[in-house]
């Protein structure tokens, strides 16, 4: 019947399911919000690493959310679209307004089990909090088949108590149900046996899906998402990179990797795509302005690097004494070809598509122009630098505000003074500003160009390449006029340059939300 043991064994595994929210828990990160384009970017690239569950947000949050939600449900056909709602009837209408024309919608509410919330949060009394449950589940029930409910706290709850919590909720028909360590406080032995006390002493629970989404305060995100897998569990909830609120959630990408290289020891399978992994990381890096550690697992810079002379011999003998996986696995590409000032149209576009991007016409056109532009700075074009070029083109529509240039005078003995002149539309707008430094002088001179209250929280500048021509990748995060903090991203090989584009885009970015 089978042609080997090892093809018997794939046969029989356990699909886990991958539950990404980087698009709600994720962007709950401080800093790491996003725009309606970006959110769409980042569900397509999802969709395309062919994750099954895409928590696309929190719908009651805002009327943004719940058009970033409604928008991803048009969009993505080949994952389920996820709504987070609290136990509350009012945030499960509004997040099955929100995702009702998705191919496979889901809701996903949730409610406090553990002590210190119920007295201090909810001010609720268990019963209440059982009562409100199976009320609630049910409600969510009469608009969608496919029901999420989490348990909050679950790993700080009574255990007979969360068994009574989630019998409710398999009675008033949840599909799956998840038990998150939501503050990380869990280890994986703990949480193991907390999965195998649920599956024995709860009824009706063989008849769910059981989900773990687990914050990584102590470090231990990932570990805890595997001892579920291994105690029962067939869904994990992770984002892109790990990001989330305090110290993150799960990283998908570790989790993913973990099952897949292991998957001797764990007998599990997902679905994941994982040569995409690296653009996906890559995009969230971009998007958000967050970077990872250069020593991160899987996608960090030298996550493939071989420093010591012993293991540098051992990888040229042969790639497995130092390597259990292969950067190719994960989509990092190989340097197959290079591209410069006379590279055409056609290796441009190989090059992108073996790096994993397909672009439509217009954005594919608008990078590149850049290319061009660059290649007549740079002898020779890096992967970094096309990746560069692609975060920095907008993602639809025109940009309200363009560099058109700028002439800078600063030194350790005069006082900073910048010119900026910028076109929006038609019309263009020059400034001149003084300051301590040449950067603060230019974001002076733009901010009486827009005439609005730009408050800089943070910068950062960091070279995307090496070599004296190297780009240099600006991040800003600003708020304007008291609103919701914008991240805004520059590339250059002039790093004032790059600074002062990565403000204007951040200015634009607020105008399009």
């Amino acid at each position: 019947m089978y042609e080997n043991q090892k093809e018997r064994t794939r046969t029989m595994e356990r699909t886990i399911k991958i539950f990404d929210t980087t698009l709600r828990d994720g962007e709950q990160s401080p800093g790491c919000s996003m725009n309606l384009n970006e959110k769409i970017e980042v569900a397509r690239e999802l969709e395309a690493l062919r994750v099954d569950i895409i928590e696309a947000g929190f719908a009651a949050a805002s009327p943004g959310d719940a058009a970033a939600v409604a928008a991803i449900a048009d969009i993505v056909h080949d994952s389920t679209i996820c709504s987070l709602a609290r136990c509350v009837e009012k945030d499960i209408d509004a997040a099955y307004n929100a995702i009702h024309h998705a191919k496979d919608a889901r809701i996903h509410v949730f409610l406090a089990t553990s002590p210190v919330h119920m007295e201090y949060k909810l001010k609720m009394t268990p019963d209440e909090v059982i009562a409100s449950i199976a009320h609630n589940v049910a409600y969510a029930k009469k608009h969608c088949s496919n029901i999420e409910f989490s348990a909050e706290d679950a790993c700080r709850s009574d255990l007979d108590f969360l068994c009574r919590a989630f019998e409710a909720a398999i009675k008033a028909g949840a599909t799956t149900l998840n038990i998150p360590d939501t503050v990380g406080y869990m280890t994986p032995d703990e949480y193991a046996a907390r999965i195998r006390y649920l599956r024995e002493h709860t009824q009706g629970i063989e008849n769910v899906v059981l989900s773990c989404h687990m914050h990584n305060d102590l470090g231990m995100a990932v570990a805890n998402s595997l001892a579920g897998v291994q105690a029962g569990v067939d869904q994990i909830e992770c984002t892109i990179n790990g990001i989330g609120e305090r110290a993150g959630n799960a990283s998908l990408e570790e989790c993913v990797m973990a099952l897949d290289t292991r998957r001797d020891h764990y007998g599990v399978a997902c679905n994941i795509e994982t040569t995409q992994i690296y653009r996906a990381s890559r995009m969230i890096q971009t998007i958000t302005g967050v970077p990872v550690a250069p020593t991160k697992p899987i996608i960090g810079a030298n996550a493939f690097a071989h420093e010591a002379g012993i293991h540098q011999h051992g990888v040229m003998a042969n790639k497995e004494t130092y390597e259990i996986m292969t950067p190719e696995s994960v989509g990092i590409p190989k340097n197959a070809i290079v591209l410069g000032k006379h590279s055409g149209r056609h290796a441009f576009e190989d090059r992108l598509r073996e790096l994993g991007y397909s672009l439509d016409q217009a954005k594919l056109d608008k990078v590149f122009a850049k290319f061009k532009v660059l290649a007549d700075k740079k002898k020779v074009i890096k992967d970094r630098d096309l990746e560069a070029l692609i975060g920095v083109v907008p993602v639809s529509g025109e940009e309200r505000y363009t560099l058109d240039r700028f002439v800078i005078n600063s030194g350790n003995s005069i006082t900073a003074t910048a010119v900026i002149r910028v076109k929006k539309g038609d019309e263009t707008f020059e400034r001149v500003a003084a300051s301590d430094g040449p950067v603060n002088a230019a974001y002076r001179a733009i901010n009486k160009i827009v005439d609005k209250d730009v408050v800089l929280e943070d910068y950062s500048l960091k070279s995307m390449t090496d070599g004296e021509d190297a780009q240099a990748e600006a991040i800003v995060k600003i708020v304007i006029d008291g609103g919701e903090m914008v991240t805004g991203r520059g590339v250059s090989t002039d790093v004032i340059e790059a600074s002062i584009k990565a403000y204007i885009n951040g200015i634009n970015k607020y105008f399009i939300d």
